[in-house]
């Protein structure tokens, strides 16, 4: 492997195989627009993605992020602004559905910061939104990428009761590094959230169709036998569809990347996956959660 650039002004300068065209066209400025007026946030800009004018431009998509765009937990490696939470705009649910409406989008993503004061964590605020998208736009479908809920059973049930497509909950790292990495969050918690949510797909899979979806990042100090070793976490809490791509540093005051990997290592850890039994392993250096997410479900899937 070749060697990393030094460092410029704080950040590590990317290789070749990460630089992205950007589609900045009238489709994007309308989304962009449109996410103004309904006074929405969206985490394709508040996590500063790499791929938001593909998203926008060419695949006419977005996720939205619920509750507001400050998170009140501080991740090493998160772009959104952290510290209290402000209260939740009730009409938030409606403005979602209205906002996927007018994109024409088939399938609804749908994130949030973290609200660990709530004492749901924002439970039923996902609920709504969920049952919101059903109510204006028929036939789509909808995936919600939820946090730990601090280990609160109810809150995940409220949200499995509104049966997203798909449920996502992103491990991010490799559990030696989520002291530094995730330090408000617990490895073990999140892989429980995971395995009761197969458990309750499991159990109901002839009233629920549910996709079960985890994503990591690379580059953050694992080893490879970490990695594998989080891969193996996973696929045996359940989890279906994965996730894996390159962490690129926000700014100088998040944690630097420590590597990047190649896009051949990416190759390798998706036949790794794919070995593992993982139905959807989407691995490169630009994937991030929601990116080609409806690739996660089958091409004429309604459910």
């Amino acid at each position: 492997m070749s060697a990393t650039p030094r460092p410029l002004y704080g950040i590590t300068p990317r290789p070749e195989w990460l630089k992205v065209r950007v589609h900045d066209n009238e489709l994007s400025r309308g989304i962009a627009a449109l996410v103004a007026e309904k006074h929405l946030n969206t985490v394709c800009q508040e996590a500063r993605c790499p791929n938001l004018f593909e998203c926008w431009g060419v695949e006419k998509t977005a996720t939205f992020m619920l509750m507001g765009d400050v998170c009140t937990r501080r991740c090493g490696f998160c772009a959104v602004s952290q510290g209290a939470g402000r209260p939740l705009d009730p009409a938030e649910p409606r403005h979602v559905a209205e906002a996927v409406k007018t994109l024409g989008v088939r399938h609804a993503v749908v994130t949030s910061v973290n609200r660990d004061e709530l004492p749901d964590g924002g439970a039923a605020h996902f609920a709504a939104t969920i049952r919101e998208i059903r109510t204006l736009n028929p036939g789509v479908t909808v995936e919600v990428l939820i946090p730990d809920f601090l280990g609160n059973e109810a809150a995940l049930s409220a949200v499995l009761d509104a049966r997203p497509e798909v449920l996502n909950h992103n491990t991010e790292t490799v559990e030696r590094l989520y002291k530094r990495v995730r330090p408000d969050a617990i490895y073990a918690r999140s892989l429980e959230l995971l395995r009761r949510a197969a458990k309750r797909r499991d159990e109901e899979k002839t009233r629920i169709s549910m996709k079960v979806k985890s994503g990591i990042m690379v580059g953050l100090g694992e080893t490879r036998e970490e990695l594998s070793k989080t891969l193996r976490d996973l696929r045996a809490s359940g989890v279906e569809v994965l996730t894996v791509g390159q962490y690129l540093q926000p700014h100088a005051r998040r944690l630097p990347v420590e590597r990047y990997y190649t896009p051949n290592e990416f190759e390798e850890i998706k036949r790794e996956g794919e070995a593992l039994g993982f139905g959807v392993v989407e691995s490169g250096p630009l994937v991030r959660s929601s990116y080609h997410a409806r690739r996660a479900l089958p091409p004429s899937s309604t459910f």
